[in-house]
């Protein structure tokens, strides 16, 4: 595996840019919480670093993954929001409900992002195992947490850019 012993959190060949300016709203599921919890620290903490201030960080508790783009959805349609990013972790277990819910998943945070123009971000492990996940969300291969916060800052910055 070329992955095994990487760290897929090196964020030393781009620039994240700077959250100073930013609000940022992470959607976190509640289901396979040792994950996401994680996954929520790994972003909070990049966006911290990268100067986002707590007072516009916003992080709302949805029940399950498939529930991450109704979340965006109602955090959008409420507020001003420069991007959000949605944390959720599926399993694959012995049924096909976990491609049920990937591709939902997916999907929805997909079309939440083009219905509102906003960056909306998919932080969302979908493992074969635990062991995997937990992998993923601070472990050997670092935090994907953190790669979706950074996502979230350039593409809110890109967009602040392209809309002057």
């Amino acid at each position: 595996m070329a992955t095994q012993f990487k760290s897929l959190s090196d964020f030393s060949h781009i620039t994240v840019g700077s959250a100073v300016d930013l609000t940022i709203a992470i959607v976190v599921a509640q289901w396979n919480a040792q994950i996401t919890s994680s996954l929520l620290e790994g972003a909070y903490q990049l966006l911290i670093k990268q100067g986002a201030s707590a007072e516009n960080i916003q992080i709302i508790e949805v029940p399950g993954s498939y529930e991450l783009s109704s979340g965006a959805d109602i955090i959008l349609r409420n507020q001003h929001i420069d991007a959000v990013i949605c944390l959720g972790c599926v399993i694959q277990g012995d049924t096909p409900h976990f491609t049920f819910i990937c591709e939902a998943v997916a999907h929805g945070v997909t079309q939440v992002a083009l219905k509102y123009n906003k960056p909306v971000i998919f932080g969302v492990l979908t493992t074969n195992t635990l062991e995997q996940a937990l992998e993923r969300a601070g472990g050997i291969h670092g935090n994907k947490g953190e790669e979706a916060a950074a996502t979230a800052i350039q593409m809110a910055n890109m967009s602040k850019t392209i809309k002057g």
